[in-house]
C-alpha cells in the first residue's frame, strides 16, 4: 500500500462526517487530497453549506475507534492508492452529477475476502424490488450462467431482482459483490441478513457509508453509481417507469459502459421502465446470460449461432421440388396432369421431380394418383 497513515485517517474521517456521493465534499476530496481537506474542513467550516455540515460533525467523528473496531470485525477500509482500489470507480470523477450525487467515493469499507481489485469483467444485474416471478427467474438464471462463465456479479442486496441475482451467483460458485447504502455491518432488509452474513463470509459486502449507518432514500441514489462503475456493463431485469434501477443505468450510461434490458410482458408494469429504455435506445435486448456474455466479451468469443426454427424436410428441397410437393393432394390423391395443373409447372418435370419425392419417402403413388407421404403428412401445419 502506497497510502499515508495520515491520509488513511483524514479519509476514514471525511466518510464519517460527509453523505456518500456529496458533490462537493467528495470533489474537493479528490482535488486536495484527505488531510489537505481535513484542514479545509477545521479552517473554512463556513466556505459552503456542506462544509458547514460536516465540520459540524468532526467533534464526534472519532475516526481510530471506527477504523479499530472496523477491524476487529473484519470490516476493511480501502482507499484511492490502495492496491485493492477498484480502478473503475475513478471513472466516476468524469461523469457528472445526477440527482446531486456523484463523484468518486473518498472510500470504500469492505466487508469479505473476495478482493474488489479482481472482479474479471463484472456485470451488474439490478431491478425491481417488487419484481415478478418472471423476474426472478430471469435475474437467477442469468447471474448463474454470468457467475458460471468466471464473472463476478454485481447488485444491491435488496428484495427482488437484487436478491435473486445473488442467488443465482452463489448457485453455481460464483463471486458475486453486494453494494449497500447503509453500513456494511448493517443487515439491510433485516430478512436478508443470512444472506448478507453468507456474503460477507464467502464473497464481499461494500458500501461508501461507514459502519452502523442507517439506509436512508439519498444513499440509495448513490449508491447506485458504485453498483454502475463496478461493473463492465448493466444489465435491468425488470423496472418500472419510476425505479431506482433505471438510475443505476443512467450511471452506466454516463461512465459509457454498455446497459442491457430484458423486457418483459407488454402489459406488465414492473417491466414498463424497461420497455421505454428499449424504445429510445438507451438499451440493448438481452434474454438471457448468453446474450449479456457476447455483448461484452471481446470480439470473437462466446458468440452465439443465429436463433432459427429447426428445418422441416421440406427446407432441404429445391424451389421446383416444393413448388410441386405443395399442389400434392394432403389425403385424396390426384393424377400428374392434376398436380401440374396446379402446380403451374410442365407435366414431364412434374413428372420426374414426383419420383424423386417419392424416393425420399415425402409423397407417395397410389393406384389413382400420388399424396403426401406420412412423414410429410404429420408436418402438414408446422
Amino acid at each position: 500500500m502506497t497510502v499515508s497513515a495520515e491520509e488513511r485517517l483524514a479519509r476514514a474521517t471525511i466518510s464519517i462526517v460527509t453523505e456518500p456521493g456529496d458533490v462537493r465534499c467528495l470533489g474537493l476530496t479528490r482535488e486536495l487530497g484527505g488531510v489537505r481537506f481535513l484542514d479545509v474542513l477545521h479552517e473554512q467550516p463556513d466556505l459552503r453549506p456542506e462544509l458547514t455540515a460536516a465540520a459540524a460533525r468532526l467533534a464526534g467523528a472519532q475516526p481510530e475507534r471506527v477504523l479499530e473496531s472496523a477491524a476487529r470485525r473484519g470490516i476493511r477500509f480501502l482507499v484511492p492508492g490502495d492496491d485493492e482500489w477498484p480502478t473503475a470507480l475513478d471513472d466516476l470523477a468524469g461523469a457528472g452529477v445526477l440527482q446531486a450525487r456523484g463523484e468518486v467515493p473518498v472510500g470504500l469499507w469492505v466487508r469479505g475476502p473476495l478482493r474488489l481489485d479482481e472482479l474479471h469483467g463484472a456485470v451488474a444485474i439490478v431491478g425491481s424490488r417488487s419484481s415478478t416471478q418472471y423476474g426472478d427467474l430471469v435475474a437467477g438464471d442469468m447471474a448463474a450462467v454470468v457467475a458460471g462463465a468466471g464473472r463476478t456479479v454485481i447488485s444491491g442486496a435488496a428484495y427482488g431482482v437484487d436478491y435473486a441475482a445473488h442467488r443465482g451467483a452463489v448457485s453455481v460458485d460464483g463471486r458475486t459483490v453486494a453494494v449497500l447504502a447503509c453500513g456494511v455491518d448493517v443487515a439491510y432488509p433485516q430478512a436478508h441478513r443470512q444472506m448478507l452474513d453468507h456474503l460477507g463470509e464467502h464473497h464481499v459486502v461494500v458500501s461508501e457509508a461507514p459502519p452502523g449507518a442507517a439506509p436512508f432514500r439519498i444513499r440509495f441514489l448513490a449508491r447506485n453509481r458504485l453498483i454502475a462503475a463496478l461493473a463492465q456493463g448493466t444489465v435491468v431485469v425488470e423496472a418500472a417507469i419510476r425505479s431506482g434501477a433505471l438510475n443505476t443505468a443512467s450511471w452506466a450510461d454516463r461512465l459509457h459502459r454498455p446497459v442491457m434490458g430484458v423486457p418483459g410482458p407488454v402489459v406488465s408494469a414492473a417491466s414498463e421502465g424497461v420497455h421505454e429504455l428499449l424504445r429510445v435506445g438507451g438499451a440493448s435486448l438481452v434474454t438471457g446470460g448468453a446474450d449479456v456474455l457476447e455483448l461484452l466479451s471481446p470480439s470473437g468469443e462466446h458468440l452465439l449461432d443465429v436463433r432459427r426454427a429447426a428445418d422441416q424436410p421440406r427446407d432441404r428441397l429445391s424451389v421446383p421440388a416444393r413448388q410441386v410437393l405443395d399442389a400434392v393432394p394432403v389425403s385424396s390423391p390426384a393424377p400428374t396432369a392434376s398436380v401440374a395443373r396446379v402446380a403451374g409447372m410442365a407435366a414431364d418435370e412434374v413428372a420426374r421431380l414426383l419420383g424423386d419425392l417419392a424416393a425420399a419417402g415425402h409423397v407417395e403413388q397410389l393406384p389413382t394418383g400420388w399424396r403426401l407421404g406420412e412423414e410429410m403428412r404429420s408436418t402438414i401445419d408446422q
